[in-house]
């Protein structure tokens, strides 16, 4: 028999709801029964699912959720992967091969330390570096001339048309443009000759100077990072080595050599690598600057001296093929 709700209990759950009596509150306690709002109707409790908070199978009432199904944690908990371990510790060593090779250089300009000194070797990397700015000036120089030339060459075609179309309108004036058109044709035949053997000229002087060389200074740049990090690891292992003998100090100096030794390691590479390269360059250059002075030299004078002959063997020797009179002028990065 339910037991009358109080005036209170009656407008908690509205007509017709259930509630406990004072008298029953020495009993043992039943388990709670849910309001007659959210009572399952029979048939209807194998349709509700089970909650994330346990569900009406563990005798939980529903969970009200007004913004939607719980969010779950996007962070994964599950121990880090080897990779970004690696990672984090390439970043570390990074950062501390930073710091010693700039506190090394700063050492250095300021007088403070010592630094390894190859000079046969660094006086040939100085005459390297003079000879890619003078060969570079050359290029310079060559590129300005051929853009020039090739518009006197136009100019000249462009005369000798003139003259040709004059001829055939002044009867008067006809030997005298006919000839002058003539000597403008001939000066433009060999204009394109001498234009070809400098464009030849240009673009093996550009492979030189922006190609060989350049990879040699590159493999240069390479080696005297390489040195500044040798003696940033010297300087550390001297320190540690005259360091009191002390636990902490003995490990550091341990971890310091095995990474001097490391760094001698790549640093004598290198500066083998830079030597064997330079002695190839240096070789290679010579060749080519050979062959490329002869070409230079027969082509102006065969041009500027009316030698035809001479301009067109000189073609043949070097093998180089004349573009068309209507070929485009050479793009402005050439120039």
């Amino acid at each position: 028999m339910h037991d009358v709700l109080s005036e209170d209990e009656g407008e908690q759950y509205g007509v017709g709801g259930h509630g406990r009596s004072n008298s029953n509150l020495g009993a043992p306690k039943s388990r709670p029964q849910p309001p007659s709002s959210l009572a399952i109707m029979p048939g209807e409790d194998e349709d509700v699912e089970q909650s994330w908070t346990g569900g009406l199978a563990q005798g939980c009432a529903p969970v009200f959720q007004p913004f939607g199904e719980p969010a779950l944690s996007s962070v994964s908990l599950t121990t880090p992967s080897p990779g970004k371990s690696n990672k984090l510790e390439n970043i570390k060593n990074w950062t501390i091969s930073t710091y010693k090779c700039s506190r090394q250089s700063l050492y250095e300009k300021l007088g403070k330390t010592n630094r390894t000194v190859d000079s046969e070797l660094e006086g040939q990397i100085e005459t390297l570096r003079d000879t890619q700015r003078k060969y570079g000036n050359i290029l310079r120089l060559a590129r300005a001339l051929t853009s020039h030339f090739y518009h006197v060459v136009q100019t000249q075609s462009s005369l000798g048309e003139c003259f040709s179309d004059l001829a055939h309108k002044s009867p008067e004036l006809q030997e005298e443009f006919l000839y002058n058109a003539e000597t403008q044709r001939n000066l433009t035949k060999n204009g394109q000759q001498l234009l070809a053997a400098l464009n030849f000229f240009v673009s093996s002087i550009n492979t030189i100077v922006n190609k060989t060389m350049e990879d040699s200074i590159m493999t240069v740049k390479q080696y005297e990072v390489s040195r500044v990090e040798y003696d940033a690891y010297r300087s550390d292992l001297d320190y540690y080595r005259e360091a009191p003998k002390t636990e902490v100090n003995q490990m550091k100096l341990g971890e310091t050599e095995s990474s001097f030794n490391a760094k001698k390691t790549e640093f004598e590479k290198l500066r083998s690598d830079v030597q064997i390269k330079l002695k190839f360059l240096d070789e290679n250059r010579v060749k080519v600057m050979q062959k490329q002075l002869l070409l230079f030299h027969n082509a102006v004078s065969a041009y500027f001296s009316g030698n035809q002959t001479s301009l067109e063997a000189t073609m043949k020797q070097f093998a180089i093929k004349v573009k068309s009179p209507n070929s485009q002028p050479p793009s402005w990065m050439q120039q």
